[in-house]
């Protein structure tokens, strides 16, 4: 069984910093693809960033130019450094990883991906 597990999440001010990790453990799987998605109460879940194993990257265009995703791939281990946090981003935050290649914005879709691991709470204040 796989399992995809993040840490790192927690409560901030508005503006400051967190950086989200998510490690794999368990049977082994090849990923091609590695992702973080959010879901915040009442809303569904939502894209946030993605990486491949070439190294290109997508982001979403609330998050753009304040997080930045990296990770190996190839290790499936995955991070997020959020910056200048808005109490927008409260949120459950999701690891997930695909074994399948893509174009890079097919993505943006929980579909495209196999594995997920149980979030980690991130919460933002004002």
């Amino acid at each position: 069984q796989v399992q995809l597990v993040e840490s790192g999440g927690g409560l901030v001010q508005a503006g400051g910093s967190l950086r989200l990790s998510c490690a794999a453990s368990g049977r082994s799987f090849s990923s091609v693809a590695m992702g973080w998605f959010r879901q915040a109460p009442g809303k569904e879940r939502e894209f946030v960033a993605a990486i491949t194993e070439g190294g290109s990257t997508l982001y979403a265009d609330s998050v753009k130019d304040r997080f930045t995703i990296s990770g190996d791939i190839a290790k499936n281990t995955l991070y997020l450094q959020m910056n200048s946090l808005k109490p927008e981003d409260t949120a459950v935050y999701y690891c997930a990883a695909a074994s399948q290649n893509y174009f890079l914005t097919a993505y943006l879709e929980t579909r495209r991906y196999d594995y997920w691991g149980q979030g980690t709470q991130v919460t933002v204040s004002s």
